[in-house]
Formats: C-alpha cells, sequence, structure tokens
C-alpha cells in the first residue's frame, strides 16, 4: 500500500474545525489537527502509539497535553508576561499552571491554513502556515513584529520529519524562538523501564521555572549521557551544551535524544538541527511520557537578552527567513 492522505472528522469540546488529517501506508499513520495548533497528535507504526495524548485530548481544553505541539514566536516562559523591546514595553497574555507567566507563544491553540498536502509511494507530507496578522491579529498587540511560520510534516517508513520556516513578513525587525513539545509514549519502550539517553553537558540553573541566567554543568540527577532508567527521572530542566552521538552530514543533523526498550526490542531517536541549541526534559506527573523538546533557545530568551545574556532568541530582519528540521526515527 502507498502512502495516502485523507481527511477524518473528531468530535471535541472546543469549538473549533473538527477534520483531522491523516497519513498513512499499510504500517505508518500520523494524524495532524489543523484547527489546534497544527498538534500530529498521534503517530502509528506497526501497531505502536508513539505519541502520547490524554483520554480526554479532544475535551480537556488543554492542547500542550499531548502530541506535538508547536511553540512559537516563543517556546516556554516570559516571566511576568512582560518584556521591552526597542523601547517599547509589550505584555503577552499570562497563562502558565502558576499563572504568573505567558506560555508557549500564540499558535498552539489556534487554526492553521493547510498550504500544501501531498503523497508518494515513499511517504506523505503536509503543510500548515500560521501568520500572526492573518490568523491571529489580536496577537499583534503582543509582538514586536508581524511572524509567519510554516510547518511541513513528512512521514516515511519508521521516520516522522518536521521542517519549519520562519518568514518576517513585517517592516520592523521580528524576534522569535521556535520550539516543539512531544510527548514520546513510553509504553513501547518498557514504560517505567525505558532507557533515555540525551547528549545534553550543561543546563540552565532555573528559579521558579525561569533562567536565573547562569549555565552549570549537568549534576547527577540531570545527567543523562550514558542512559538513565525512566522510573528514576524526575525532570523539567532547560538543557543545552547538547553534544550529538552520530550525525546525518546531508541534513545536518545531530542525534541527542534516544528512547530506548530494555530488552532491545525498539528504539525511538531525535535528530535535531544546529539551531536547536536547547533541549527541554520533562516528565509528566502522569509518567505515561517523556517530553524532549528541542528549542532554538531558553526559556524567557527575550528578557534575558536585555541582559545581555546569549539565550539563542534569534532576529529576522523584514524579509528574512529562517529554516530548521527535527526527525524521529523508530527501530526495532
Amino acid at each position: 500500500m502507498a502512502f495516502e492522505i485523507s481527511w477524518e472528522q473528531r468530535a471535541n469540546s472546543y469549538g473549533v474545525d473538527d477534520r483531522v488529517a491523516v497519513l498513512a501506508d499499510a504500517e505508518n499513520r500520523l494524524e495532524i489537527w489543523p484547527a489546534l495548533g497544527l498538534n500530529a497528535f498521534r503517530w502509528q507504526v506497526a501497531g505502536q502509539e508513539l505519541l502520547y495524548r490524554n483520554p480526554q485530548f479532544f475535551t480537556e481544553n488543554r492542547p500542550t497535553r499531548g502530541g506535538f505541539p508547536i511553540l512559537y514566536p516563543f517556546p516556554n516562559r516570559i516571566h511576568a508576561g512582560q518584556f521591552t523591546w526597542e523601547g517599547k514595553t509589550y505584555h503577552p497574555p499570562i497563562g502558565d499552571p502558576a499563572n504568573k507567566n505567558a506560555i508557549h507563544g500564540f499558535a498552539f491553540k489556534r487554526a492553521w491554513r493547510v498550504v500544501d498536502q501531498g503523497a508518494d509511494a515513499a511517504g506523505a507530507w503536509l503543510t500548515g502556515e500560521f501568520q500572526g496578522s492573518v490568523d491571529a491579529p489580536e496577537t499583534l498587540a503582543f509582538w514586536p513584529a508581524d511572524y509567519r511560520l510554516r510547518v511541513s510534516y513528512r512521514l516515511f517508513d519508521h521516520v516522522l520529519r518536521v521542517e519549519a520556516e520562519a518568514t518576517n513578513p513585517d517592516t520592523k525587525a521580528l524576534p522569535f524562538g521556535l520550539g516543539y513539545h512531544p510527548y514520546f509514549a513510553l509504553a513501547p519502550f518498557g514504560g517505567a523501564q525505558a532507557a533515555i539517553t540525551v547528549g545534553a553537558r550543561k543546563f540552565w540553573e532555573l528559579n521558579e521555572s525561569l533562567p536565573t541566567g547562569r549555565i552549570v554543568d549537568v549534576d547527577e540527577s540531570r545527567d543523562l549521557r550514558q542512559g538513565r532508567q525512566y522510573a528514576s527521572l524526575k525532570l523539567d530542566d532547560v538543557l543545552t551544551d547538547l553534544q550529538a552521538f552520530a550525525y546525518d552530514q546531508q541534513d545536518n543533523l545531530g542525534l541527542v535524544g534516544v528512547i530506548r526498550h530494555p530488552a532491545g526490542e525498539r528504539m525511538l531517536t531525535l535528530w535535531i538541527g544546529a539551531d536547536f541549541r536547547e533541549l527541554v526534559a520533562f516528565t509528566p506527573p502522569h509518567r505515561e511520557a517523556i517530553c524532549l523538546e528541542p528549542y532554538t533557545c531558553t526559556t524567557d530568551a527575550i528578557n534575558l537578552m536585555q541582559r545581555g545574556i546569549d539565550a539563542g532568541l534569534r532576529v529576522l530582519q523584514p524579509g528574512e527567513s529562517w529554516q530548521g528540521i527535527v526527525e524521529m526515527h523508530l527501530s526495532s
């Protein structure tokens, strides 16, 4: 069976378009919800569910609690929902669990437009676009410039590739960060016995989930370079100084994360482009998933930049674009 794209409906309580795109062949399946942040909430290979979504995913109204949320134009938190850029102060809405900070940008819960889709014998793809002035004009008051992001999901046999292109459509400079918040299901990898490996040598010191500005060497609880059993982990950390275990020279991707079944039955590998310089490692309270989240910048980067700290914030001049790639491979 060759790859193909179809559309199905999912009843939900969000009050948004219920159509989801299904990219599939006989062994691989990816379900994407354009109206809910272009979230690829289901990735299935050979009967294994590789992405966790909570049982109330369609009714709980918490789109960043499952699947593959896209965080843009900033990932994670902005302190107190406030920052100053070129002399003007902005107030993105507060929305984190502590009700103290802005969180995860503007794109994760809004509708994206599908601008391309297709399939052939090798794979299937779908591209969505989100632009502030077009899709969420109310957010322009919260950010220094208009912003546009295109994300393409490309499904191949045992491989999910995510391509992003950020563009500045404005006449002013655009600061931005991009992050992904995948929930990798543990069940296919032995549950709590799964081995988690991340090639990070340092982490950002946090105070109430916000970086102090200090980067320090990983301690015993955060050092995942030799692999650690999930049962021993309790993480909510921004890891950095990433060291790849292997490289894909063709696409300039580095292997930085591994989820491995203890008996060697299967393994998921995470490959990222060099511009994804941070990786958030998070163990959700339900303990059914591990989040290994590639970020182009750290939490609160736009405020850290004002303090002269290299936090990874990227700035596009009018008309400029940036591209980045993340891939996930399942082997067995």
